[in-house]
């Protein structure tokens, strides 16, 4: 157990309360996988947290779970509880318990209902350690009624079986089969927090085969013609045919159609890496299997990176050819891309020489 980690759960002891760490972090620390998101339960209830802890009240959710940060770890401690009744996939009513098997109960997947005390013991109800031994994921419960009570599940259980290359026992893989429509409910947000884990995995390419495969690709209108794994979220998504319900900011979407058309162009020069910077030219260039050194080589070799560093101005332009109109500007990018092209130095001289002699091309 980091120190980090104990200091927290020997807090909650120290004033007469249970800890555990309890679900991924526990489950990717078996697996070998590090990980930064720690999940903790406790039968304190979030009023004693608030005054262990000597936090705001608005530190905790609607639930009552507590967020902390350190340095390395993101805390998210919550009290034992049932949830008694749901209203669309939120849980309505919630009841504060006292018996941490109880809350094991309430979760989706066994392999994220194992514990783990300051200690590092372990305490497994349900024999999910079995479960991480033989790669596979079973439900808690009734998977039926899991998946009416909240939808997300169902990704969930793609996402996990993707990521951590596991299978989907038979009555998890029959009940989602038979429920799979019920994702068509999940706002897009959810959907995409869900996406981005999935595109970020090693495992995406059979991943999408394999969604495609149940039908979730159709119904979450996503399609894709060809798929090459980057090491970067944003190289995934530009592969990716989405409607315009996904919730990209305004600059994702530019980067996004930014790359779409340096791959379509099929070819990065010196005109690329001047109109989109190295970091997108290196995405497109992942995808279309370019070395990033050979990009980052004529990135270096550039004559010119911006327009600042052109030998002419705009007001160079006007003054020579005596205009002033939206023709200059036609005439800077002609240039530059000249330039760029090594079809003309970047000297003062032989610029305004080569706008003299071509006057009648432009006017």
């Amino acid at each position: 157990m980091k120190p980090e980690i104990e200091n927290i759960l020997q807090k909650i002891e120290d004033n007469g309360f249970e800890a555990y760490v309890i679900g991924g972090y526990v489950r990717d620390k078996l697996l070998g996988i590090e990980s930064f998101d720690v999940d903790i339960v406790t039968n304190a209830l979030p009023k004693d947290l608030i005054n262990i802890f000597n936090v705001n009240s608005r530190r905790t959710t609607l639930y009552g779970t507590m967020k902390l940060l350190s340095d390395r770890y993101r805390f998210d401690i919550a009290t034992y509880r049932k949830e008694l009744s749901y209203l669309g996939r939120k849980p309505e009513t919630i009841e504060y318990i006292q018996d941490l098997k109880e809350d094991i109960l309430r979760r989706d997947f066994t392999i994220n209902t194992i514990a783990m005390n300051k200690n590092g013991i372990i305490i497994d109800y349900l024999g999910a350690i079995k479960d991480l031994q033989n790669k596979v994921i079973k439900c808690v419960g009734d998977p039926n009624t899991k998946f009416k009570e909240d939808p997300l599940r169902i990704l969930r259980a793609i996402r996990f079986s993707i990521i951590l290359d596991f299978t989907l026992d038979n009555i998890l893989m029959n009940s989602l089969k038979k429920n799979i429509d019920l994702i068509k409910s999940l706002p897009s947000t959810r959907v995409k927090e869900e996406l981005s884990r999935i595109l970020v995995s090693k495992n995406v390419i059979s991943g999408l085969d394999f969604m495609k495969k149940l039908n979730v690709l159709k119904l979450l209108n996503i399609s894709y013609d060809n798929i090459v794994y980057v090491d970067d979220l944003l190289g995934m998504y530009a592969q990716l045919n989405l409607d315009d319900n996904y919730p990209f900011t305004k600059e994702e979407k530019r980067n996004i159609e930014i790359v779409k058309a340096i791959v379509k162009s099929k070819k990065i020069n010196n005109i690329t890496l001047f109109n989109y910077g190295l970091y997108l030219s290196i995405v497109a260039g992942k995808i279309m299997q370019i070395d990033p050194e050979e990009i980052i080589t004529i990135n270096n070799n550039l004559p010119i990176k911006e327009k600042k560093d052109l030998k002419i101005s705009y007001n160079d332009i006007v003054t020579i050819l005596n205009i002033n109109s939206t023709i200059v500007k036609n005439i800077m990018n002609d240039i530059i891309n000249k330039v760029l092209l090594n079809e003309l130095n970047n000297d003062k001289e032989e610029l305004i020489l080569y706008i003299i002699n071509h006057k009648k091309e432009y006017i």
